[in-house]
Formats: structure tokens, sequence, C-alpha cells
């Protein structure tokens, strides 16, 4: 596994064969958008070699630390706790969007940086306690690594949570690559760390395959030149249009990626 904190000019790279072409069918799963889903295998197309994920809402159901951390901080200014159904479609927003809607601040306000200093302390200290992969994700990994396809995260999530976080799951050394929000200068939506990560993997943009479940994903995908595919069972909200973000389509389970490779 290759982690990036700051982009390092002599990262090495790593060959990976070719997996072996896979039988017909699909997933169960796989829910058709009507956006241009493509078969990567499919003419004019150029073929997956390698996949990258999103880390909240798209690997791993972290929104149960991230509502505690959340209710931890509103303890400590007596509110009552928020219900993680309330939580989980902000989980994907970070401490900002997550202390938006716990305190309704902004960053601007004097108080922020107190409220996020005690809400990522506390997160920090208890980074995986109820956070799991979702359903899914562990035999998808498994069969890529089967595939002989390296794969990587690519997350907006500050190095001082992504590698312990990863680590407490059990997948750090797993991963090819581990992408930051602060690897690079400018984070999703900019294509920076998708291209950082097709550095680190020595493979070309055009043939990575990025999931992820927040428009910002998709628009990094699109800027970078990869195959961008929704992952709706993430942290959607519901006022969110994901049929208008620039994805080449969706699916509804991680297994169901596999019909995109």
């Amino acid at each position: 596994m290759i982690s990036a904190l700051s982009p390092s000019p002599s990262v090495g790279t790593t060959s990976h064969p070719t997996r072996p072409p896979k039988d017909g069918g699909q997933v169960a799963g796989y829910s058709a958008s009507g956006r241009g889903e493509r078969d990567s295998a499919g003419e004019g197309n150029a073929v997956i070699k390698a996949v990258l994920f999103d880390l909240d809402g798209t690997f791993a159901d972290t929104a149960p630390d991230l509502a505690a951390a959340l209710n931890h901080v509103r303890s400590q200014r007596s509110l009552p706790p928020l219900r993680l159904e309330t939580v989980r479609p902000q989980a994907s927003h970070g401490a900002r969007g997550l202390l938006k809607l716990g305190f309704g601040i902004e960053p601007d306000e004097p108080d922020f940086a107190t409220l996020r200093e005690s809400f990522l302390n506390y997160y920090d200290a208890h980074i995986c306690v109820h956070t799991t992969l979702f359903a899914g994700m562990a035999q998808l990994v498994e069969t890529l690594e089967q595939r002989s396809l390296p794969w990587g995260i690519v997350t907006n999530k500050p190095h001082r949570f992504t590698v312990p976080l990863m680590q407490a799951l059990g997948y750090a050394q797993r991963a090819t690559c581990l992408v930051s929000g602060d690897t690079c200068a400018r984070a999703k939506p900019y294509p920076d760390p998708l291209l950082k990560a097709s550095e680190l993997l020595g493979i070309e943009p055009q043939h990575c395959l990025f999931l992820g479940d927040d428009q910002r994903d998709m628009e990094a995908a699109q800027a970078a030149g990869m195959r961008g595919i929704v992952a709706s069972y993430g942290y959607i909200d519901a006022q969110a249009n994901p049929n208008g973000w620039p994805a080449d389509g969706d699916v509804d389970s991680p297994l169901a990626l596999l019909n995109y490779i």
C-alpha cells in the first residue's frame, strides 16, 4: 500500500497483470440509471485496469461514528442527540457539513473552530467503533484482488483519519494507494487526487474507474478522464439529483460494480 500525504516525486509504481475476462451475466443489485452506462469491455471504451473508491459513504459506512462525534459535541452544549437517520445523508460532507447540521453554524462564525476541534478530537479517539464496510464491499474487494485488479481509496477525509480508519478496518495494507483530502493542494471536486492515485498506481486515468456517492466525486472523475459510477447506496441527500451528475452509471450495491468492469 502506498499512502500519500503530499505529492512525492519518486513514488514507485506497481505492475499488475491484466485480469482474465469475466463471464457473462449481471450481478444482482445492478441499477441502470439511463445516463449512458457503458460496458467497460465495449467497443471504443478503455479497459478498466484499476478501481478507486471514495471512503465515507462508498467503501465504509462511517456515519455511526461520525454521528457519535457530533452528538458528543452537542451534549457538551446541552443539546439532545440527533438520530442517525438525520446525520447519515450529511456524513460525506465532513466536519463543515456535520457541524452545520448539528449547530447551524458556518466556518466563518466565531465558535466554529472550537466546535470543529472538539468534534475532530472525539472522532479521532473513536474512529472505528461502529464503522463497517458496506454489505458486499468485502466480496467486491476480494474479487478485484482475485482478478489482479489494483484498487485504492481517494477521499476528502484528512490523512490524519484516513490511514487509522483503513488500518482499523483491516484494509490499509491491501489497498494499493490511499489518497487523502490533504494529499494534494486541491481536493475533490478537482481532479488532482484522482490523478495522483493514477500516478501511484502506474495506470492511466482512462483505465481507472471511480466509485463515489457525491456530486463532487463524479465531477472529479469526469475532469480526470476516469469513468465515474455513483454509489446510490451511499450518503445521498434526498434533495440531491444524482441523475444530473456527470456519471457513467450507478449501482445500488458494491458488487453491482462488477457489471462495469
